[in-house]
Formats: structure tokens, sequence, C-alpha cells
């Protein structure tokens, strides 16, 4: 399965969700399919594995978010809906980064980069953006990038 693209994989999951009758697990699959193909209608083309991977992110990060406002709200219910769908959508991500992982690619993206503050910031994380795309959380990317150029 490693050789299919991920809109192939996307589309196997949602047949395989159809004969095993699972509802959530079907719903969840054609939302990101339909995010995916919304995107390609909309900007006239193919999306690649790594736009699909951004796509799935940004529907991670809503989820996450949704999950958040739900328990503060005290509606957990609703926030274990929105986890359920995540770890649906993380079965498409690619593992993600430990931290130490994490510490030697901004090291060697502020290396690259001749990054010597702050001021810098944006370069190194358009370095490290591709790299890392759906392998951490951005917020979590930013606050390591932040001590990293501040220290």
């Amino acid at each position: 399965m490693a050789d299919l693209s991920l809109k192939e994989q996307l589309s196997n999951a949602v047949k395989d969700a159809m004969r095993n009758k699972d509802k959530v697990r079907l719903v969840t699959l054609r939302m990101a399919q339909a995010a995916v193909k919304q995107i390609e209608i909309d900007e006239r083309r193919e999306l690649t594995d790594d736009d699909v991977l951004k796509v799935l992110d940004k529907m991670l990060k809503q989820r996450r978010d949704a999950a958040s406002q739900y328990d503060d709200a005290g509606r957990q219910e609703l926030g274990d809906k929105e986890r359920a769908e995540m770890l649906i959508i993380e079965e498409f991500m690619p593992a993600a980064l430990s931290d130490d992982e994490l510490d030697g690619l901004i090291g060697a993206a502020v290396s690259a980069t001749g990054a010597q503050g702050m001021q810098d910031m944006g370069s190194v994380m358009n370095e490290l953006r591709p790299q890392v795309t759906g392998r951490v959380d951005m917020g979590h990317l930013s606050k390591k990038v932040r001590v990293a150029l501040a220290g």
C-alpha cells in the first residue's frame, strides 16, 4: 500500500469503511476526500501527496481546536467525536517527529539560513516547513524555533 498515492489510499479506505459499515470512519474519510476534491476543482490541478498532507494537516488542526472548544464548553460527547475523527485522519499522516529529531532539524535550518535572531524566524520556518508538514504541530514547531533563536 506504500506505493499508492494518498488519494488512492483514501479512496480504498472509503471502500473498506463502506464494506465494514463503519459510519464514523466513512463520514470522516468522505470529508477528507471532499476537501481534497474541492481544492483540485478550485485550483484546476491534480494534488500531490504533499498537497493532500497539507489538507489532512489542516483538518487535524481544525478538529484539535474544535475538541478543545467543546471541552471548554462542557460538551464532552462532541469533543470525543472530534478526537475520534482525528484518530482516523492521523492514520494517513507520516510518523510524528520526536523532540530530538525536531531539535536536529531546527539546528540544521538555523545553520542553513544563517539565522541570527527572531527577525530571521520566517526564513527558518520556511526552511523547515517542507520537511515537517504533517509530522509535527506547527504551533509546537514555532515555539521551539523561537526558543532556539532566542537562546
